[in-house]
Parts: C-alpha cells; sequence; structure tokens
C-alpha cells in the first residue's frame, strides 16, 4: 500500500476534535487528561494496524465476526456484570478487565451490511423480501442491546442500520407502511416495552428537566458570545456540572468558548459528515465502501445531533458521547477502527487496481 493513496484530508478533519478534546479534558481533569492520551495512542496504533490489513481479501471473516459479537451480547444477559442496574459488560476471564460488546457492535453491524450488499447490490431497490432479510441481521442485535437495558445504544443501532438502507435503495412503499406502523405503535411501546427509568427521562425531558440539564443550560447560557477563560468557567470548575468530561462536554465547551466556538464545532462537524457522503457518492458500484462511509457519516450526525440536543434539553438524557470529543476509550478507539476501516478501502483498493488485482 503506498502512502500517497491515503486520504490525509480525511486525517486532517480529525485533528480538531482530538486537539479540542485534549484541551477540554485537561481542564476538567488531569487524571483523565493522562488517560485520555494512552486511549489516543491506543486509537492512533489500531488505526495504522487496520491501514496495513488486506481488508477486501478477508470480507468472508465479517459474518463470523458478527455472530461472535452476536454472542458475546447474549453471553452478556446471561452472565454479565450489573453496574447502576444496566447489564452491559462481560468480564474478561483471569483480569480485573471489561467489555461492553454493545459498543463494538454497531462497527460489526456496519461491516455485516457492507459484506450483504456487496454480495446482493440493489438493483435498483431492495424489495420487500430482499429488506426483510438485511433488516433481520438489524433486529437481532437492537433487541439484545435493548435487553440489557440500553436502549440509546440500541436506537442508534437501528437508526444507523435502516439509514443505510434508506440511502443504499429500498422501495418507499415499505418507507410509508414502517412509517405508519410505528406511529400507530408508539403508544403501545411508551406503555409496555420502556424501563420505569426510561419513562421517567422522557417524562422530565417534557416536564421538568432534571438536574444534570439544568446545570447544562447554565452552563451553555453563561458562555456567552465567546465564552470564558479556565478560571471563570464557574459551572464546571466548581464540579456544578455533572459528567462535563464525557456526556455533557459540550456544555463545558460552549462555557469556555461561547456561541462562536458552538457554531465552528457544530460547522466542523457537518464539514465531516458532508465530505463522508461525498466521498460515499464518488464509490458508485463499490457498494461495501459505499456502506461503510455512509454508516460512519450516519452515526456521527446522530452522536452529535442526539448529545447537544440532550444538553440544550431538546432530547431526553441518554448516554451518548459527543463523537471523538467526549472522554472514553471505547468510543474513540470504535470511532478510530472505523476510519481505519474507510481508509484501507479507499487506499487499498487504488493499491489493488494498480497491480492488476480484484
Amino acid at each position: 500500500m503506498s502512502i500517497k493513496k491515503i486520504d490525509f484530508f480525511l486525517l486532517f478533519l480529525l485533528i480538531p476534535f482530538i486537539t479540542i478534546s485534549l484541551i477540554l479534558v485537561n481542564e476538567i481533569s488531569h487524571k483523565l487528561f493522562i488517560k485520555e492520551i494512552i486511549y489516543i495512542f491506543i486509537g492512533i496504533s489500531v488505526f495504522i494496524f487496520i491501514l496495513f490489513i488486506p481488508l477486501r481479501k478477508l470480507l468472508w471473516l465479517i459474518p463470523i465476526f458478527y455472530w461472535i459479537n452476536i454472542f458475546l451480547l447474549i453471553m452478556v444477559d446471561l452472565f454479565g456484570i450489573k453496574i447502576l442496574g444496566a447489564k452491559r459488560w462481560l468480564k474478561i476471564p483471569f483480569t480485573h478487565f471489561t467489555i461492553q460488546p454493545s459498543e463494538f457492535m454497531k462497527t460489526t453491524l456496519l461491516l455485516m451490511l457492507g459484506y450483504l450488499i456487496y454480495k446482493n447490490p440493489p438493483t435498483p431497490v431492495y424489495n420487500f423480501k430482499e429488506f426483510l432479510k438485511l433488516t433481520l441481521y438489524i433486529i437481532i442485535p437492537f433487541f439484545l442491546i435493548a435487553k440489557e437495558p440500553d436502549l440509546g445504544t440500541a436506537l442508534i443501532t437501528l437508526i444507523v442500520g435502516f439509514g443505510v438502507l434508506f440511502i443504499i435503495g429500498v422501495d418507499k412503499k415499505i418507507w410509508i407502511s414502517l412509517s405508519i406502523l410505528g406511529i400507530i405503535s408508539a403508544p403501545l411501546l411508551y406503555k409496555y416495552a420502556l424501563k420505569d427509568y426510561q419513562k421517567k427521562r422522557i417524562e422530565e425531558f417534557i416536564n421538568k428537566p432534571s438536574y444534570h440539564v439544568k446545570q447544562s443550560l447554565i452552563a451553555i447560557g453563561s458562555g456567552g458570545i465567546s465564552g470564558k477563560s479556565k478560571n471563570e468557567a464557574t459551572q464546571t470548575q466548581f464540579k456544578f456540572l455533572p459528567i462535563a468530561s464525557s456526556d455533557f462536554i459540550f456544555a463545558y465547551f460552549v462555557e469556555r468558548f461561547g456561541f462562536i466556538g458552538a457554531t465552528t464545532l457544530i460547522f466542523l462537524y457537518f464539514v465531516l459528515i458532508f465530505y463522508l457522503l461525498k466521498k460515499a457518492q464518488k464509490l458508485k458500484d463499490d457498494y461495501f465502501a459505499k456502506v461503510m462511509y455512509i454508516g460512519v457519516a450516519i452515526m456521527i450526525f446522530i452522536y452529535v445531533f442526539v448529545n447537544i440536543a440532550m444538553t440544550m434539553n431538546l432530547a431526553p438524557v441518554v448516554g451518548v458521547p459527543l463523537p471523538l470529543i467526549s472522554y472514553g476509550g471505547t468510543s474513540f478507539i470504535n470511532f478510530m477502527i472505523l476510519f481505519g476501516i474507510l481508509e484501507n478501502l479507499v487506499a487499498r483498493k487504488e493499491f489493488l487496481h494498480t497491480h492488476g488485482v480484484k
């Protein structure tokens, strides 16, 4: 693989987010900052490792990885570790470490959809039978993750999966039917499918914001047009703003850099998402790579939209990080895996074509 074939502009787009993350996390906690550096080092190492894997020659392994991940989700249900009422983690035998299979399922699902669509591309759109087959691979992890319960991750998995199918091409009559079914069944799902704490979050969102959201709104409002210095950002420095380094890091960012900073950050995300979708459009019939680019773009959009909306009391509070900025190893490493896959697919495709290999 030639280094010249790497999409350096995509790498350039990631630098501002990582830089912002390091600055904010360091201001909140130097201890977390050290851990963040370790996570970034691991993420970059994984990214580089993926670049040198002949991914297109190993597509046959994707279904195996998918079903292994499904098996791990079932193991979570049977033997998982429960923390704060949610059973989402598996303990690695003979160590003190745990893994959260639901986080890796989003990447595995994208790979599986890419593999299935590559094997059976739309002509020009999928009919009901073909759509049903693809839906099965989305629904299985959705129910297993929702059962943990982790409705936020489950819904992201569902939306990313159906979002990919929507852009790739499905008969519009199917979407109309699903929309009608969703509207009709929504009250029943709310009454019988949601847990009490999930209903409470929705009710707080509609009627009265929680303590977390109130402090978040105060932090955002106090940032003004241009923000405050670190010492004047009292909402975070005096620990009024909970989870400032992860779920509510956007509120701290606005407290520090104000309305100008917030609009700049949202614009940077828009540029990244737009670039990924434009790259997907140029891939034409390379369906595996196209699915991956579309999926990553949709995933980033959902994460950004939900995270910012919940900090501003425009959506119920769920544990959704701000991509590449919120503190947390699993989320960052997962995104670096995805970006490594994107770079691999484009660079190695050109490399294989240059050497006359399909």
